[in-house]
């Protein structure tokens, strides 16, 4: 189990955009991307994958998961929606992310995204460790014929539970879609 422990260890998980993190001032996409590689260089699963590109970016923006920049600059609300859209994007897709954050983006001046976001990782926080004990928890319970087949059966179980809370999180975009529907009509 020394392996899963490395293996935890070296996912980063706890790397987070703070508020703290954005300066002050308004950011072009280059400070943007070099931001965001500082922050979560060390979360990648290799050398080669970006954490952000400029197409990435121009993409958020061309799909309304932003709402408009300005003067081609950066806020620090954006930046935080962009931290968002990226925890988000590993899961849903760019079509669901876009319905998770409509009110957000629709709502921005009058939302306080900071106390939002700082809430958003107080549990993300809580959440990395709950899922470190239980994961330990879980691959103890594990046992196989061979290490090989016992790997297996990790690999199997995480991505059993990985798909059971991408459905949950999937059902639950489903019905903030109906939410805004209902509200649209009205």
């Amino acid at each position: 189990m020394g392996n899963l422990i490395d293996i935890l260890n070296e996912l980063h998980l706890e790397n987070q955009l703070t508020p703290d993190d954005i300066p002050n001032i308004d950011l072009y996409m280059d400070q943007v991307i070099q931001l965001f590689e500082h922050t979560f260089n060390q979360s990648t699963r290799n050398e080669d994958e970006k954490v952000l590109t400029k197409t990435m970016i121009n993409n958020y923006a061309k799909g309304k998961l932003l709402f408009p920049i300005k003067q081609k600059k950066y806020s620090k609300e954006h930046l935080l929606l962009i931290s968002l859209i990226y925890q988000l994007k590993g899961t849903l897709s760019i079509s669901d992310i876009k319905t998770t954050l409509e009110g957000v983006n629709e709502n921005i001046d009058e939302i306080d995204i900071d106390s939002f976001y700082k809430s958003y990782l107080d549990i993300a926080a809580n959440n990395v460790t709950h899922f470190k004990e239980d994961a330990m928890s879980r691959m103890n319970e594990i046992k196989a014929d061979t290490n090989e087949l016992e790997h297996i059966m990790h690999i199997l179980s995480l991505v059993h539970m990985s798909n059971m809370y991408r459905k949950t999180a999937e059902k639950l975009v489903d019905q903030l879609i109906s939410t805004q529907h209902i509200k649209n009509m009205e």
